[in-house]
Formats: C-alpha cells, structure tokens, sequence
C-alpha cells in the first residue's frame, strides 16, 4: 500500500506565504482579542495571531477612572506590529479607540452634533480634552462665556463639547465648551424674556458696574440699570449708589425681544417729587439750596432730592458780567434762590441767585439820590468817557462832555488816568438800565451858579431865548447838548426834538450837530431845560400873526412861505 504523500519544498513556501500574508493584514488594523490574563498592570490579550500581545490597563480607563476589565472580556485593540524582537503581537487599546472615535467625531462634526468629552489636562493657550479617545484642543477663550480663573472643577467630569475644527490627516481637532453655554443660555434667555413684562417688578443681582450705568442679572438674563434711572437725584457715577453683588429691587422700563435688551429702573419705584414742584416752589419764592454742578453757563441748584434747578449765568450777579459762574459760586455751597420760572412738563426750575439780593442800583439810588457828590476810583477809560467804581460795587460814567469847563471831550480824557480817585456829582440813575451818570465839572460851583452866558456872547439866558447848541450824547430818551461853545449841558427829552411825532427821535441827530432850541425852563443850578418842540411851535404862531391867519383861507405853508419870502427881501434891502 502506497503512502501519503510528503509536503514538497513548495508546498512549505505556499504555506509560509500564506501565513506570513494573514500575519501583514492585520498591521494598522482595529481587531477583536480577548483578554486571557491580567499580569500586574497589563492586560494578554489574543487577537489570533502566532502570540498574545500586552497592553497596558491605564489604556482601559478614561481619564480620572479606574480600568473595568477581566479575563474573557473581549475588546478592540490596534495591531502596531505583528510581533516585536520578542516575537510578541504589538498592540494598542488607545489607539484602537482612537480610531473609532475618529469615524464617530466626522459623522458627527458633519452632522453639527455635540460630542462629550473629559477636561483631563492643562497645555499652553488651553486644555486637552478627552473624546472617547480622541484628544481635542479646549481653547482658554472657549471654557466658558466669561473668563475662568480655575479650571479644576470642571476637569475630569463628562459634559458636552461642540466641534469647531477637525483634522484627521494632521490629527487635530479643537473644541468649544462656550458655544454649549451660549446656546443654552440662548434658550433660557428667550424662555425669561418672554415671561417678563414692562412694569414689572423684580429682584436683580448687579454683576456689573459701568460709567453709565449696571447690569443686573434676573436669574439668566441681563438688564440694564442706567445711571438716569437710579434715583431721581442727581447720581455722579453708579458706584455711587451700588455695589456689585447688591441685590436690588427694579422695574422692568423698556424691553426689545428682537434684541433681547431689557432697561431697568429704580427710581421708578419712588415718590416722583416733579408732581408736586409746582405747588412747593411757586414763582417769586425763596428758597436755599445746594449747588451741585457748575457748567459755563449756569450753576445747578438742588432744592430737595430729585429737584434741581438752574441758575443762569445772567441771573447770577448784579454786577459780574461775563465771568464764569465757577467764580461766583463753587460745588456743595448753600446758596439762597428766587423761584423764576416752573415748567413741570420739561422738569425744569429757573432760578434767580442776585434776585435774593437787593438790586444794588436801588440801593445807590436811595443813598445818594441826584445832585450827591461821591467818590470813586477811574476803573477804566474809554473814548468817550471814564468809568468810576462806587459803592455797592457799581459803576458811574462821567461821560467826555462832562468832565471840566472850557475843554474838548479829548483833552478833558486826557486829563485823567486808570487807578486815580476823584470826586464827581451824581446827575442822573436809571434803575432798570442799570446806568450812573456823573458830572466832574459840574463840582466847579463858581461855573454853574453863575450867570450862564449866552452862544453868541450875550447876557445870561432867559426864558424863551432861542439857543444855539451842540449835539454831544444821542440817548433812548433824547439827546444831550451843550450850550453855545462852553456853556452847560443840557438834555433835550425824545418828545422836546419836535412838533412832528414822526421827526422825535434821538437817532436823526449826530454827536457834534448844531441846533437851534428855546429855554423852557431852569433845574437846580441854573441848568436849562430846552425844547426844539417849542420853539417850532413859538415861530409857527409868530409867523401866522404876522403875515396872515388861518380865517383868510390861507394855508400855514403860504404863510410861512411867503415870511421867509419878505425875510429875503429884508435881507437884499
């Protein structure tokens, strides 16, 4: 009987071949092995091949946990190699896991799903983060919505990611912990805001404090508490009246559901003093107050909490004009107000600082009524006429034509200097106009008692001479002349400059005009009092009784036509 045949040499390649091909397929590969043996802190596991291979049990457990593996369990592992110098499987369960979770992370990156993932380390810029064993980037900017100081708590405990970026080439993938928050926060936002209503009432959390006001947290969403609406006062800085952390009762003002912003208010929540502003400071009231902000063009005044009022820069002094208010009053000081102007719908209060004080023009004007002489310092001199400081800190002008007998306005200015005291004599006080007009020469008693002598060099004047005078102020209420070349001043009143309303006004006459007025009158002194009126009245009665009357059917033009005719012939006779 003839036996089996022997294996030939080829027959032993084919099978080596075949078994060393069967070996290479399984390199780079996830397979399935079982667990036969735990050796101290590895785990035998036989994937089938010519040995068993050993993987360390750290390589069973997530970050943080203890390995939960034993003998007979089957599991994944990678081929690294099929057998090492010590003809053992090289195999790795991290890198088995690793891939698997690489094929679960790009569906579900494609798909904008969360992944969870474990906080298991710190690197520069962020921390590593566990993804079923894949390790992804946890940028420090996308830890949360605000800036973490400490990261422990929140390390080593499963919670959900989202994927920003992944590559499996390059094996990178990076992750955002922030965005999870963000939308979550979203959700509740919406949820809340839909559930408050303006007016509301409700209790906040200030989380944050600005130059304009803070953001009060109400249990998920933000409001914001602005500096106008704290208190009804006036409120320099927030900080003033909050603190972080305060819990503050608020009313929900305004609220924008497209954007989600939500104004807050507490002085709301108190007694509006404007309703009663005009019933406790009506006009024409005193009252004291605290300044409380000075601008260039006023001061503010606080009359209670709640209420300010405004204090012009006009309305500050009766003499200081044109300087800032800063000089007049400062910041924290009592000051006494007049009440000038309530407007409760504009919740505004005018107020008044020098009406609490007596108009010092009155008080000059009693104490030294015209005719008192006074003494002063020049505080300037001007080109046409010198300013003396008085008493009650007011001014009197001694104008040019009324600074010495017998000199031009020039050399009468010329005769005095800034800073020099001199005595003058009171001739005139306008009150409402705020004006003090003083007389130098009119101290020379020899000049003004005596006989005034005539223009054209006659005897002293009379009543009803006709004058010829120099025109040397133009007021609202006339004009000032000077009689003759050096004779007295005099005021000529608006309704004295002519017969015809039309023609009586002050501006139609220029400061050095010649013009012809009749003596109506004498003041104290011998100071004449003149009227152009008159005169054109006296001359139009004389020319009618002279050279015809209105009964002869003649008309005044004719008559005075027809004088200054015979006049002429006078004249060439």
């Amino acid at each position: 009987m003839a036996s089996a045949a022997q294996p030939t040499r080829d027959d032993f390649a084919a099978m080596l071949e075949s078994s060393l091909g069967k070996n290479q397929s399984f390199e780079g590969r996830v397979v399935k092995g079982r667990v036969t043996a735990i050796e101290n802190d590895l785990a035998v596991i036989d994937v089938g091949l010519k040995s068993e291979g050993r993987v360390p049990l750290r390589e069973f457990a997530a970050p943080g946990m203890k390995a939960e593996i034993a003998v007979g369990d089957e599991v994944e592992v990678y081929v690294d190699r099929v057998e090492n110098a010590m003809g053992e499987a090289m195999l790795s369960r991290d890198r088995a896991r690793r891939e698997a979770a690489w094929d679960t992370l790009e569906t579900q990156y494609a798909a904008n799903e969360r992944v969870e993932g474990v906080i298991f380390g710190r690197v520069k810029g962020g921390f590593t983060v566990d993804l079923s064993g894949a390790v992804a980037f946890l940028p420090g900017s996308q830890v949360d919505i605000r800036p973490v100081r400490d990261v422990t708590p929140l390390m080593n405990l499963p919670q959900p990611f989202v994927i920003l970026k992944m590559d499996r080439k390059r094996g990178n993938i990076v992750v955002s912990r922030r965005s999870i928050l963000e939308e979550s926060r979203a959700e509740a936002r919406t949820g809340l805001i839909q559930s408050l209503a303006e007016g509301q009432i409700v209790d906040g959390v200030v989380k944050n404090i600005t130059d304009y006001g803070a953001f009060v947290d109400l249990g998920g969403i933000d409001g914001l508490l602005h500096v106008t609406d704290m208190s009804y006062k006036r409120v320099g800085h927030p900080s003033e009246v909050l603190n972080i952390g305060d819990t503050l009762r608020v009313q929900i003002v305004r609220i924008n559901r497209e954007t989600q912003r939500i104004s807050l208010g507490m002085k709301q929540l108190e007694a509006d003093p404007w309703i009663t502003a005009a019933a406790n400071y009506p006009v024409d009231s005193r009252h004291t107050g605290r300044v409380t902000n000075i601008t260039e063009y006023g001061a503010f005044v606080e009359l209670e909490p709640g209420i300010e009022g405004l204090v012009h820069v006009s309305e500050m002094s009766w003499v200081k004009k044109n300087v800032h208010p800063g000089k007049i009053v400062s910041t924290s000081q009592e000051v006494e107000v007049i009440v000038l102007e309530v407007d409760e719908e504009k919740r505004r209060i005018s107020l008044g600082l020098k009406q609490a004080q007596r108009n010092p023009w009155e008080i000059f004007a009693e104490q030294y009524p015209v005719g008192t002489i006074v003494e002063g310092e020049v505080k300037n001199a001007t080109e046409f006429g010198l300013f003396i400081g008085l008493d009650g800190d007011v001014d009197g002008m001694v104008h040019m034509s009324d600074i010495a007998w017998g000199l031009s306005g020039e050399q009468a200015l010329a005769s005095h200097h800034k800073g020099e005291r001199i005595r003058a004599k009171v001739i005139e006080v306008d009150v409402e106009k705020e004006r003090i007009s003083l007389s130098i020469k009119e101290l020379d008693d020899s000049r003004v008692t005596a006989p005034v002598a005539h223009a054209d060099g006659g005897t002293e004047l009379r009543k009803n001479q006709i004058v010829t005078c120099t025109v040397v102020d133009n007021r609202d209420g006339g004009i000032e002349v000077q009689v003759g070349e050096d004779g007295p001043l005099a005021f000529i009143k608006r309704g004295d400059l002519s017969r015809d309303r039309d023609e009586q006004r002050p501006e139609r006459f220029q400061v050095g005009q010649k013009v012809d007025a009749m003596v109506i009158g004498f003041e104290r002194g011998k100071k004449p009092t003149l009227s152009i009126k008159a005169m054109q009245i006296t001359e139009e009665k004389q020319a009618v009784a002279q050279y015809g009357s209105s009964d002869s059917g003649a008309s005044l033009g004719d008559i005075l036509g027809a004088a200054l005719n015979r006049a002429k012939d006078a004249d060439k006779g």
